[in-house]
């Protein structure tokens, strides 16, 4: 008698199915697979699916990928997975675990975690001391040496591969385009991953040779690390396709760092990024850490994406899940963004133009600071931001002494930010050609990169905003429509600025489009 799926779940998800006889047991569900926590125990079933990348359509096939798992697994999590046992029909058409009948499903076995224990339970409740990175870094850094490497997996590993892989993620999320992700979005990362992988084939080959293609975990998040007693076990790592797991190491580094930084750890991802480094001596990870943080985020996003294909999630979970696929790909972007080197950006334009709203979005993708000159002019003067002194052009707190002074301090900290090795975005009219060079004179001096990015938009836009400015209460900006003329005719031509080092914004655009263009050109991918 055929066994169907629904009979299936509701057999595992009974007491009796197990020998042990749990008190309960708790179903769980991925894209994937399913999970049943039946007391101690854990049983993993796979799904029949075929996502292209990911094939478990026959029982064969499920059989050999649970053997994968309990093989690959035994690397990092020796003490975890137990064994694969058949299910079987008993005749009757009731699934019996490890009978004697026709088998008509596999299950991996595996003993439970303890789930306080698991490091993204203890960062959240600030459990997790720095040392415990190191210490996870040096037993990744040791599973790396003694990895297998060579021969498929290094051609695995090349960089004809990570390009396959990157043009299935981009063709893969076509579809949630305009849902989980703007088409600018889309493009900008594209674009960003091609041009990385264009001008750094050299690189490429060379982690190739060096033999820093591992068969590594491949799936290393928060939520597959426990810190169980003495033992640090990371699980669960991918099992179904191999060119997802054989991986430049610098690869495995960036997802870790990715999920550490993006849950808000800093300090425990600097401390996890630099132990690594500390113990392999591999400094080259640093400039593969962005592209990798960005391909990882981005698949986080299409695999969150995915969930919302399936029939029986309802119209509050699709909502759910598009939101928290558009963080990934945010994320995503932003990696995909950020220099590689310490740049200073200059904000320049007549008021209302644009500029302090699309500063403060350039800065979270680029994980800029912001130094804004209307909030600077008031703290040097003991004002409040918000507290409105409405002056004549080029009078009182806005006269030449006080925005020299301003500009004065906008540089000193400016120079900090570079010195720590940071990018600064400065949000100042910037209307004489003689303040713009002050300032590319000191990303010079910095050897930094910079940019000038001349926000620019219709007259009656401007006047809009600038009526709606003084309307609201909490704007840190005096300016004023009949300032803003005066302003106008009295601001330098931007033709100073190198072309290349010249970004024109067209502020009238919706912001993240506008966003994306002006990102395109910092990055050169435009």
């Amino acid at each position: 008698m055929l066994v169907t799926d629904k009979q299936l779940v509701r057999a595992m998800q009974s007491p009796s199915f197990y020998p042990h006889n749990p008190p309960s047991v708790e179903m769980i569900q991925t894209h994937i697979s399913r999970v049943f926590i039946a007391g101690d125990k854990v049983y993993k079933v796979k799904k029949s699916v075929n996502f292209g990348f990911l094939d478990f359509s026959t029982l064969d096939k499920r059989k050999f990928y649970c053997e994968e798992e309990l093989r690959l697994n035994s690397r990092l999590a020796p003490s975890v997975y137990e064994s694969v046992v058949p299910i079987t029909d008993d005749g009757l058409g009731n699934p019996v675990l490890n009978g004697k009948g026709e088998v008509i499903e596999y299950t991996l076995v595996m003993r439970r975690l303890p789930e306080e224990r698991m490091l993204y339970r203890l960062l959240a409740q600030g459990k997790v001391e720095t040392e415990v990175m190191d210490a996870i870094a040096r037993c990744l850094y040791e599973f790396h040496g003694r990895a297998d490497t060579g021969g498929e997996i290094d051609r695995l590993g090349s960089l004809e591969t990570i390009k396959l892989n990157h043009d299935e993620n981009f063709s893969q999320t076509e579809p949630y385009i305009g849902r989980a992700l703007s088409a600018s979005a889309h493009r900008f990362m594209k674009a960003c991953a091609h041009s990385f992988m264009d001008k750094n084939e050299e690189l490429f080959q060379r982690r190739v040779k060096e033999h820093r293609i591992r068969d590594c975990h491949g799936d290393l998040h928060l939520q597959h690390i426990c810190l169980d007693g003495d033992e640090i076990v990371i699980f669960d790592c991918i099992e179904f396709n191999r060119r997802f797991r054989y991986l430049d190491v610098a690869a495995e580094i960036a997802f870790l760092s990715m999920d550490l930084e993006g849950n808000g750890y800093r300090e425990h991802e600097k401390a996890f990024v630099n132990a690594y480094l500390n113990y392999s001596g591999d400094v080259e990870i640093v400039k593969l850490l962005n592209f990798y943080r960005a391909f990882f985020a981005f698949v986080r996003g299409k695999v969150t994406a995915f969930r919302l294909d399936d029939p029986a999630t309802d119209e509050a979970e699709k909502n759910a899940i598009t939101e928290e696929a558009a963080r990934y790909f945010e994320r995503s972007a932003g990696y995909a963004s950020r220099p590689e080197k310490p740049t200073l950006i200059l904000m320049t334009g007549l008021m209302g133009s644009g500029k302090s709203s699309l500063a403060e979005q350039l800065a979270v993708y680029l994980n800029a600071t912001v130094i804004q000159s209307d909030v600077l002019r008031k703290q040097l003067l003991g004002i409040e931001p918000s507290s409105r002194r409405y002056e004549p052009y080029g009078k009182g707190i806005y006269g030449e002494e006080m925005t020299r002074k301003t500009y004065d301090e906008a540089m000193e900290r400016a120079r900090a930010i570079m010195d720590d090795g940071g990018c600064v975005i400065v949000d100042a009219s910037f209307r004489r050609k003689t303040e713009r060079e002050r300032f590319r004179f000191l990303a010079e001096r910095q050897y930094a990169g910079f940019f000038a990015v001349e926000c620019a938009c219709p007259d009656e836009e401007i006047k809009k905003r600038l009526n709606h400015r003084v309307a609201k209460s909490g704007s840190v900006s005096d300016g004023r429509w009949e300032i803003y003329e005066a302003q106008k005719k009295d601001f330098d031509p931007i033709d100073d600025i190198d072309p290349r080092e010249h970004i024109r914004a067209d502020t009238s655009l919706p912001l993240s489009e506008c966003v994306y263009d002006v990102l395109e050109k910092l990055k050169g991918v435009s």
